[in-house]
């Protein structure tokens, strides 16, 4: 909130992909403390229900064996630690496959509200973390509220669950007075279990209120402003003038590469002095003619002075020259519509280089142009062309 009204703006925009990245980045995904409470009570008051009374038992018997000597340890003092770790080791492999339940539940809190993630930053030491007026700031919150409230519900809940429970199994807790030591130890493992698993499950009550509101906390801290939506905009997509400058060095490469490219034409169709396009054909490759450079004004008259230089003939038609320039880019085959017009060009040349000194070609007057790429030479001549 502190943020907005420093830019007096209000949040009002969904997050963005790379938010939403960063914030993963820096370990800032949406956790609820009372689902992790939640699974981690349910596997262990499960485990224990499934484990308790076999558990029960031999942790029974391991107090008895650690509890009673041999003469030869009673009276050798060297080999009480090496008894007493065996014990423990003991102890810890009964208890392994329950602490290795809970250990799951644990993790699987996490992994289940926002999956896995580990961000170095979000473990840096950080002034904001020990800062005491951000820490009240926190503690009057929204959020702080919320905990209060939470903690509240849960205070009521356990409460009243603690004495239900212990209204519905008062007689059985009466009655293992009445029973062997060994028995004893398992009714109240399966008492405890029982108890345990009922009184974990309450707490689904706030868990089924806090997980929507941590999802929903999360998704409003990181709206974002329509200032920062632009912003990132544009450092994703570049500035305008880093843009244009890119598009700028990209045309002149092309024209380099294209200005290259003029030598291999077999023609050079122009308008005569507006438009210049340079065609190739290569009956090798099998394909149609190609555009290998075009442009217009002072791109079209370098054109035609590289086309001078390297002997590549000029052929003089303007509405063929504006319809190539606008139905084809640079490198792509000529439509269909324009294969004959270009052909009877071709065939013009093929015949003029073959001919006698003294033998007259006469060259073609009326190219067959069909009427959309007439309608887009015309569009040429109406933008200047």
């Amino acid at each position: 909130m502190a943020e907005e009204q420093q830019s007096g703006q209000e949040r009002t925009e969904q997050p963005t992909q790379r938010r939403l990245q960063e914030s993963r980045r820096k370990g800032q995904v949406p956790r609820s403390r009372e689902l992790n409470t939640l699974l981690t009570l349910l596997a262990a008051s499960g485990s224990l229900l499934l484990l308790g009374p076999g558990m029960v038992d031999e942790m029974f018997a391991l107090a008895s064996r650690a509890f009673s000597a041999d003469r030869e340890l009673a009276f050798n003092a060297a080999l009480l630690p090496a008894h007493l770790m065996q014990m423990i080791l003991a102890a810890v492999l009964l208890l392994a496959p329950f602490l290795a339940v809970a250990l799951v539940a644990a993790f699987a809190g996490p992994l289940v509200m926002g999956g896995w993630t580990f961000s170095a930053e979000s473990m840096a030491f950080s002034f904001d973390k020990i800062n005491p007026v951000k820490g009240l700031a926190r503690v009057f919150s929204l959020k702080g509220l919320l905990e209060l409230v939470k903690a509240l519900l849960k205070f009521i809940l356990i409460l009243a669950v603690t004495f239900l429970l212990f209204g519905m199994m008062f007689r059985d807790m009466l009655q293992l007075s009445s029973l062997s030591p060994g028995a004893a130890s398992s009714s109240t493992a399966s008492l405890l279990a029982w108890g345990l698993l009922l009184l974990s499950a309450s707490m689904a009550l706030v868990a089924l209120f806090d997980v929507p509101f941590e999802l929903w906390n999360h998704h409003r801290k990181l709206r974002m402003t329509r200032q920062e939506v632009r912003d990132e905009m544009k450092e994703t997509d570049g500035r305008p003038e880093i843009k244009q400058r890119i598009r700028t060095l990209q045309r002149e490469i092309s024209q380099r590469r294209m200005m290259q490219d003029i030598p291999t034409a077999d023609v050079v169709i122009t308008n005569p002095t507006h438009v210049s396009v340079a065609v190739a054909y290569s009956a090798e490759d099998g394909g149609a003619p190609r555009v290998v450079a075009k442009g217009r004004d002072l791109i079209a008259l370098q054109i035609r002075t590289i086309a001078g230089a390297h002997q590549v003939p000029l052929f003089e038609a303007p509405v063929l020259a504006r319809a190539l320039y606008a139905s084809t880019d640079i490198g792509e085959e000529i439509p269909q519509g324009l294969y004959l017009a270009v052909a009877r060009v071709l065939a013009y040349l093929y015949q003029l280089r073959r001919a006698a000194p003294t033998e007259y070609v006469p060259a073609p007057t009326a190219l067959e142009i069909p009427p959309e790429f007439e309608e887009m030479a015309q569009g040429g001549e109406v933008d200047g062309v």
